[in-house]
Order: C-alpha cells, then structure tokens, then sequence
C-alpha cells in the first residue's frame, strides 16, 4: 500500500445489539442472540417451522428512522436498512456526517440481496396470483441497494459499488476500499457488510445443504452440528493516515494486512490450502508472525468441516506459536451473518483489543481432539495482544484474512 490506511469509525447492528456499544457489550457477557423462531410462509407454503436463529431486533427500523430523521422503511429492503443504521453510527464516530463528497467512496458485502422483498414478491405473484408487484420491487432487490442507500443518505459521491462472494463478501468489500484509499482515488470510505436472510424460503434452502444445526451454533466443540444464521451489518470508516491526521480524527485501528485466495476445489467443502494461502500474506504484511500474542477472530461456523480445517489452517501458520494465541468465534454468538460475518467480527475485535478482553466462545459441550486451539471459553478472558486476525472462509472457496492493529 502506498497510503496506512486507518480506521476511525465502527458502527454495528445485529441480534446482539442496534450499536457498537451494546453488541460490545453482549459479546463481553456472553449473551448469545441465538434462539429457536417459528416461521410460518402463509396460506399458500408448506407448515410453519421453528428454526435457531439470531434476529435483529424490531427496533432497528425505528432507531434507524430516528437516526436519519424520515421514513425509509418503503423504499429499503431490510439489508439495506441495517447498512445505513450502522454507517450512519460509524459516521458520526468518525465526526464525517455531513462532510462527505466526490473524495469519499463506499464499497458494501453481501452475500444475497433482498430476500425479505423477494420472497414476499414471489408469494403476491405466484401464492395470490396478483399481477403487480410493489413498484420498488426492483431497486429493494439489487445487490448494490445498500451501498446506493448508504450514498444517497450521507452524500458519497466517489467510487460507490457492492461486492458480492458469499461468507468473505464484507473482508472483499473492505480490502476493495482500502485499496481504493491507497491508490489515491479517495481519502475516505464507508466499508463493511449487511445480510438479511431469516425468510422462510431462504431457511430451508440452507437446511438443504444440511450445514443448519437443529439446536446453536457450537464453534470447535465436540458435537457441533451447524450453524445458524444471523442478519445485520457492520460498517468500517476507512480513511488515509494523512487524512485523519490533518482533520484531527480520532484513530481507533490501523488495516495493516489483507489476503485473499480462491480454493479452485469444490461448493461447500473448505481447502486447507486455500485457507492457508489468504492467512499467510495477510499476516506477513502486518509484520504480526512473531509477535507474542495474537487475537483470532476464527471464521468458526460450528460445522465439522470447517472448524477442522480452521484448527488447521492456525495450526499450520503458527506452529507451536498457535497456542500463544486466543482464539474466538463470535457466531457462537449473532449467529452466521453470511456477507456481513468478517465486518463484525472485525467490530467486535477491535472492541476487545481496546477493553484488553476476549469474549468467550458459547454453547461449548467439550474438547475436540480435530480442535486442539487456544480457545477462549466459560468467560470473557483479559488479553495482552495489540492486533486480530480475521478469516473468512467462503463456500465456493473463497477467503479472506485480515489484520487489524490497535491504534496507539
């Protein structure tokens, strides 16, 4: 990179909280947002069913209306509702609202698009056999709505895109928006990842694959079954170092390593190679292989396969080193947030190198000899490390690993 690219703003919302603060603060407790929820598709589906699944709360639209100051409610699928909610917390954080311009870019994860209005589209037209469908239907739907959504509420008039691949979709989207900074086309962007997916027809598209559990999220822990999945958003406010020194901002973290591969194997079965090939280069940049202690934010899914091959994977870059260091897995606790995972399991790092605390993995049963790490378990445990890393390892064999040191 020929700019350090810094972090001054983090903005969360998510089942465990409509802020950065209050997910913080669920994560630190241990207070999973995972639970058992019936959905029902109407007259016309099959029989409801109950599912765990980690739901953002019914306030957010509420919080978001009031942060915004007017109804968006009609023209926003609920992907993009949270992306505004949470750029809108790290704007403010970063003191830019109101400030934003041609200078200023946005790119945005995801790894699906409007399926709230997608679904309740396909019901009206085939269930009820109407012949219109809401007239912003299409806009509420595209891939790139919330990164639209984010540049017309806050004025982003630079290099404004989405990024879609699966599970790495919000680690791509930041990487894209710091490359962006380093090139010298904008001094600012809003980065990060939204999914909205607990839909019915959605939820059984992924107990198709049978990688859903029938119970919680039980990352590295003998009789893990699954995932279960979340919805919210995460947003990074990423700026040049030069830029955030010259307006006086407040410097939260520096992006100090990236890497990115593709397992060129196979749909849904991870690739230690593939794994192995983003983690290295992005923890070579930062400079971070020796140092006495890291903070692993773990892609952690709670499905056999993955968790395997994850334990792997640190095994294999570290070497006796890996047991030096802390590993974490916060979908034990929101839940699988698909494009939207590696933004805030970023936020919720950061938050623990700046307290000195990382928050325990949940609903652990026992020891898995395939998952022999330093697992962070029972209660939140102090830490000394001064950088995460944190990997995103997508179906289609697509990963990402980033690197983020504490500031100061």
């Amino acid at each position: 990179m020929t700019h350090r690219i810094v972090v001054t703003g983090l903005g969360a919302v998510s089942a465990l909280g409509l802020s950065v603060e209050e997910t913080w603060a669920s994560a630190r407790d241990g207070r999973s947002g995972i639970a058992p929820r019936l959905f029902d598709p109407g007259p016309n589906g099959p029989e409801g069913h109950t599912t765990p699944v980690a739901m953002v709360p019914d306030e957010a639209l509420a919080a978001t209306e009031a942060a915004l100051g007017r109804r968006v409610s009609t023209s926003l699928d609920a992907f993009a509702l949270y992306a505004v909610k949470a750029s809108h917390e790290a704007l403010t954080q970063a003191g830019l609202l109101g400030q934003l311009g041609p200078r200023t870019a946005a790119v945005y994860g995801h790894g699906f698009a409007g399926l709230h209005t997608l679904e309740e589209g396909f019901e009206r037209f085939y269930g009820r056999k109407a012949a219109r469908l809401h007239p912003l239907t299409v806009p509420k739907v595209m891939v790139s709505a919330p990164v639209s959504a984010i540049a017309i509420e806050f004025g982003v008039k630079g290099p404004t895109f989405g990024v879609t691949s699966a599970c790495s979709s919000s680690g791509h989207a930041i990487i894209q928006g710091a490359a962006l900074l380093a090139s010298g086309m904008a001094d600012v962007a809003i980065v990060g990842g939204s999914e909205a997916i607990n839909t019915p027809g959605c939820l059984r598209a992924w107990e198709g694959l049978q990688a859903m559990s029938p119970s919680t999220c039980r990352p590295f822990s003998e009789g893990r079954d699954g995932m279960a999945i979340g919805e919210g958003a995460a947003t990074f406010v990423l700026e040049t170092l030069e830029h955030a020194q010259k307006r006086g901002a407040t410097i939260l973290a520096e992006l100090t390593g990236s890497g990115m591969s593709s397992d060129a194997f196979h749909w849904t079965q991870p690739s230690l190679d593939g794994a192995l090939a983003a983690m290295r280069p992005a923890l070579e940049q930062a400079g971070v292989m020796d140092d006495a202690q890291l903070l692993i934010s773990a892609h952690g899914t709670g499905t056999p396969l993955n968790d395997k091959n994850e334990t792997l994977a640190i095994q294999t870059v570290f070497g006796e080193r890996a047991k030096n260091h802390p590993v974490i897995a916060t979908k034990s606790l929101h839940g699988h947030l698909i494009g939207a995972s590696l933004a805030l399991q970023g936020v919720i790092a950061l938050e623990a190198l700046r307290h000195g605390l990382a928050p325990a993995i949940q609903n652990y049963l026992g020891p898995d000899p395939d998952c022999d790490l330093n697992l962070v378990l029972g209660e939140a445990r102090p830490i000394t490390a001064t950088s995460t890393v944190l990997n995103a390892f997508a179906f289609g064999g697509l990963n990402t690993t980033l690197v983020l040191k504490r500031w100061g």
